[in-house]
């Protein structure tokens, strides 16, 4: 055992024994905190309700599902990508093909997992044939993410692809040069890199995203810290 898990290990067994003496055997939750949770998770439930049978674009004539977004309402790290696929328009869910499978083990190798994080779309409807969003469809369905990130509240976002870093960084710039910096989105820290399904077509950039997944790690253990410090994987 290193001595950074046995200090976790002893402030973890400090804090049980005087949580003991304070509260008995019944471990003790703080109800604003559980409050809180309840009220995020309701906000979000009832944007939901309030969005889901959005008429705005053309795009509801062709979908299946508007697909909200899924995860941690309470999540300091919030994953934003461009807009559903075929199969997160069948399933109504966000990163469920064969990218989300990619994206589950890019998030494994720096300890998260989903039910850690939220993972949204800047457009709630797929595009036909996947083609890039129109610059009036995210345009209507640009207030629908920002509203998420206002209920959730995350301390970091991270743009998966070109058209999600843009959006929200409301700039032109290449993803090649936006990614590997630490930008601002209203006070949150926001980072960009590819998104899962580039990497698929294009896997000499996952080395580039392996890059900006642990300097985003980094940062999350600098700036929210409510996870024990990750180390990277030695090589072998």
């Amino acid at each position: 055992m290193s001595q950074e898990e046995h200090d976790i290990v002893q402030l973890t067994h400090d804090y049980l024994r005087q949580h003991g003496e304070l509260f008995g055997e019944d471990l003790y939750v703080d109800p604003a905190v559980l409050s809180q949770s309840r009220r995020d998770s309701d906000m979000l439930e009832d944007y939901h309700e309030s969005i889901r049978d959005c008429r705005k674009c053309p795009l509801a004539e062709t979908r299946h599902h508007l697909v909200f977004g899924a995860g941690n309402p309470e999540a300091n790290l919030m994953l934003i990508g461009e807009a559903p696929g075929e199969d997160e328009d069948r399933l109504g869910k966000p990163f469920v093909g064969k990218a989300g499978q990619l994206l589950d083990k890019i998030l494994a190798a720096i300890d998260f997992q989903r039910e850690d994080i939220y993972i949204g779309n800047i457009l709630k409807c797929r595009p036909p044939g996947n083609r890039d969003p129109l610059p009036q469809e995210i345009a209507l369905c640009l207030p629908h993410i920002r509203r998420q990130i206002e209920i959730i509240e995350p301390r970091i976002i991270l743009t998966l692809g070109r058209i999600a870093a843009q959006t929200l960084l409301e700039t032109t710039s290449s993803l090649g040069r936006l990614r590997g910096h630490v930008h601002t989105y209203r006070d949150i820290h926001l980072m960009a890199t590819y998104h899962p399904a580039a990497l698929l077509r294009n896997p000499q950039w996952k080395r580039s995203v392996w890059e900006d997944v642990q300097t985003l790690r980094h940062l999350y253990d600098e700036r929210v810290r409510d996870k024990p410090k990750w180390q990277p994987p030695k090589r072998k």
